[in-house]
């Protein structure tokens, strides 16, 4: 059972408090002339914006956190260490600010895949937080966050219209690299490593369910880039007006 006061509820506090502040600095910043027209675009920008900045964040300490304690890649399960704590507070406080973001927002039917994500990434960031175990799983998680450096990038030009520009073509095959490299291996690694915990009633077992819904949905994610950015005569004409929301 949990202490009603758990230390690391004051480290999840500050971090969603920090995005949320951060949030309405970012919110000052000018914006493209595409964008400020149409409100939801507007909440879109600002929401990658506050996205773009925790990517730059984690996944540059996801790798610093390898380097200096290399057991996390291997002990997946009881390998500990305190950057590692700090940085799996520092992205739950992050995809907590970001569901009240979009509940608040009234954009929860529209981003409802987003939302699906994060309560199965807190779900799993709360393992190591609480029970300090499978820390080190939480920090191979997180280095897809160096991918999602290039995605926000590409999901901000195409808001903002600028595919046509030489910045989308380029980033658009350093994306993909970066999508085999920090999301698809990491999470094959981790999947064939929780696999040992399947039929069993522990903790393990519901990371790997965990695991197996994320596996299907960034699979699912793959497939909509490819169609997106290099097959785009299989994208039918008629999409929803509000498709640059997920896309």
């Amino acid at each position: 059972m949990l202490p009603l006061l758990h230390p690391a509820l004051p480290l999840l506090l500050g971090a969603t408090l920090t995005f949320r502040a951060l949030r309405r600095a970012l919110c000052r910043l000018p914006l493209p002339a595409h964008v400020r027209t149409d409100p939801l675009r507007t909440w879109r920008w600002h929401n990658l914006l506050v996205s773009f900045a925790h990517s730059i964040v984690s996944g540059i300490w996801a790798l610093l956190c390898l380097w200096q304690t290399p057991e996390l890649l291997v002990e997946i399960e009881t390998a500990w260490s305190l950057s590692g704590y700090l940085l799996v507070c520092f992205s739950a406080g992050y995809f907590i600010h970001d569901t009240v973001d979009i509940v608040v927002s009234h954009q929860a039917r529209a981003s409802w895949e987003y939302l699906v994500h994060h309560v199965m990434a807190m779900g799993a960031f709360f393992s190591g937080i609480f029970w300090s175990s499978f820390v080190g799983g939480g920090v191979l998680t997180l280095l897809v966050e160096v991918s999602n450096i290039f995605l926000t990038i590409r999901m901000m030009m195409k808001i903002n219209n600028a595919q046509d520009l030489l910045l989308y073509r380029v980033n658009k095959y350093v994306n993909l690299v970066m999508y085999f490299l920090f999301r698809l291996a990491p999470q094959a690694y981790l999947t064939s490593f929780f696999l040992q915990y399947a039929g069993q009633r522990t903790l393990g077992t519901f990371l790997l369910g965990i695991l197996l819904m994320l596996d299907v949905m960034i699979l699912i994610y793959f497939s909509r880039l490819l169609r997106s950015d290099f097959c785009p005569g299989l994208v039918p004409g008629q999409q929803h007006k509000d498709k640059f929301l997920t896309e």
